[in-house]
């Protein structure tokens, strides 16, 4: 009697019998089934190792295979075997192939969804920051006449941009000259009398904060970069920074008179009109900007250069401004058209440039360079009249006194240097600290004293050039700093994303 396993259909070495469905198995092939799911193949009805009944026969004698029966039929259906395995293994390698092209596929268009997102969500907030700008004009009709001494916009409310160069006509050159004889003629006037009124260095010397305002620029982009006061209304304050905001203080009030948006980058200059409620930004975007302080918009964009502009200063008779610019070129533009009125290069030197400041007179001005030099200008002639060596490291900040004699110059070379305009030669250097960054400088109105913004806050007495004062309360960079009237208090603005005041 031959007997078959229910499971391979082949004669089993060790037969059993299951008891549940009467069904004849290979102990070894029923035995590993039980354990892994406990059931009788047959039937599915539960089943174990100790229901199974052994059956007892003499020792069964497997018959051969048919196609086992010589040895070239194994070798036959071992080759048969290998070559199985062979195109299994090859259509293996194929899915890999083609798995891995999918892969790259899809990782390469996630990247180009991540820029096309990228890409979106930068227009998006400029988009935003372009609707903020335009809101306080939304309910203009048509362009509305514009007075003489205010800066024209275009059609629309749009800020108008231009950035053509019309030349220094004689009639300009004029005006700046007349503009300067004035000046002259009342520096002589006021001589060498200190105003009653300014603040004397033994009162100057006891000056404490007295306010700290750290609400006025966005904490996400945390850093005032530039600082301004008004100089008909010192408690007017101006301050840019590097939220791409430019934002109107007033200290008496403590309260934000208007925050302008526009700028697409930091900004790191600002100048407030001394006579008109208009205040002038400028930025890494290339772009200078005339905003109205009264409407909250931008009423003009400057296109003067084609790199960041570093420097911005407004010449005395509020009628034109100057800028320098990464791009190596000095402009000079006219606030009311916005056109640029001349441009101008040291092609020799073919470096940026890192600041610049206009001298009281307004017929000669300062530049400061990347490669430490200090280069004075004759603006009506346009040409470079004096050079001051001696720094290292980009010049940081220039200012001039307001008698016009002294200009003072700080670098990344933590010195600072004070040169007299008539004798075009260095005769005062102020080592500071070692590392210390020079940010700002300024004189006082009456030119008495000059305040350093850096790595902390020193005030000096001219003439002596001791220090007066020093302040250390901001926990970032001081970025700007600038005397009330009459030196009345201090105010300077920070990293740490703060504008202070300082007095009595």
């Amino acid at each position: 009697m031959s007997l078959f396993c229910a499971i391979s259909n082949e004669v089993p070495e060790h037969p059993c019998v299951s008891p549940v469905s009467n069904q004849v198995f290979e102990r070894r092939l029923i035995e590993k089934y039980i354990a892994e799911n406990g059931t009788d193949p047959m039937n599915g009805q539960p089943l174990s190792e100790e229901q199974l009944v052994d059956i007892k026969v003499s020792h069964p004698i497997r018959p051969k295979a048919p196609s086992a029966t010589s040895i070239p039929a194994i070798l036959k259906s071992l080759q048969d075997e290998w070559d199985a395995v062979m195109l299994h293994s090859f259509t293996l390698r194929q899915q890999l192939q083609t798995t891995r092209q999918e892969l790259s596929h899809a990782l390469y268009q996630h990247d180009a969804a991540c820029r096309v997102i990228a890409r979106l969500t930068k227009e998006v907030t400029a988009a935003r920051e372009a609707l903020a700008t335009l809101k306080p004009q939304a309910g203009l009709v048509a362009p509305q006449a514009v007075p003489a001494s205010q800066p024209a916009a275009g059609a629309g409310g749009e800020p108008m941009e231009i950035s053509e160069q019309v030349g220094m006509t004689p009639e300009i050159i004029q005006k700046l000259q007349d503009k300067a004889t004035i000046l002259t003629t009342e520096r002589k006037k006021r001589g060498k009398t200190v105003p009653e009124e300014l603040v004397r260095a033994e009162d100057l010397s006891k000056y404490r904060q007295v306010a700290s305002h750290v609400g006025l620029h966005s904490a996400s982009v945390p850093g005032i970069l530039s600082l301004d006061l008004c100089p008909s209304d010192t408690n007017k304050v101006l301050t840019g920074g590097a939220d791409k905001n430019v934002v109107v203080f007033d200290k008496n009030d403590e309260q934000i008179v208007a925050t302008l948006k526009g700028h697409t980058k930091k900004v790191t200059s600002v100048i407030y009109h001394p006579s008109q409620s208009v205040v002038f930004s400028a930025s890494p975007d290339t772009t200078i900007r005339v905003w109205s302080v009264t409407g909250g918009n931008c009423v003009q964009v400057v296109r003067a250069h084609e790199a960041a502009v570093t420097g911005l200063s407004l010449h005395a008779t509020g009628d034109y401004l100057l800028s320098s610019s990464e791009d190596q070129f000095w402009a000079f533009s006219d606030i009311h058209t916005g056109r640029v009125l001349t441009k101008v290069t040291d092609e020799s030197a073919g470096c940026a440039l890192t600041c610049a400041q206009f001298h009281p007179d307004g017929l000669i001005f300062g530049t400061g360079t990347a490669d430490s030099q200090i280069k004075i200008w004759d603006l009506k002639e346009r040409t470079n009249v004096a050079n001051f060596p001696g720094h290292s490291g980009p010049v940081t900040s220039i200012a001039f006194s307001e008698n016009g004699y002294y200009l003072a110059t700080g670098a990344q070379d933590s010195s600072l240097k004070l040169w007299d305009l008539r004798k075009l030669k260095n005769f005062k250097t102020i080592t500071l600290d070692n590392n210390y960054e020079v940010k700002s400088l300024v004189f006082d109105q009456s030119g008495t004293y000059l305040a350093v913004g850096g790595s902390d806050i020193r005030v000096y007495i001219c003439k002596q050039w001791s220090e007066v004062l020093n302040f250390t309360d901001h926990s970032g960079l001081v970025t700007g700093v600038s005397f009330g009237e009459n030196a009345q208090f201090l105010t300077s603005a920070g990293m740490d994303r703060s504008l202070k005041f300082y007095s009595l």
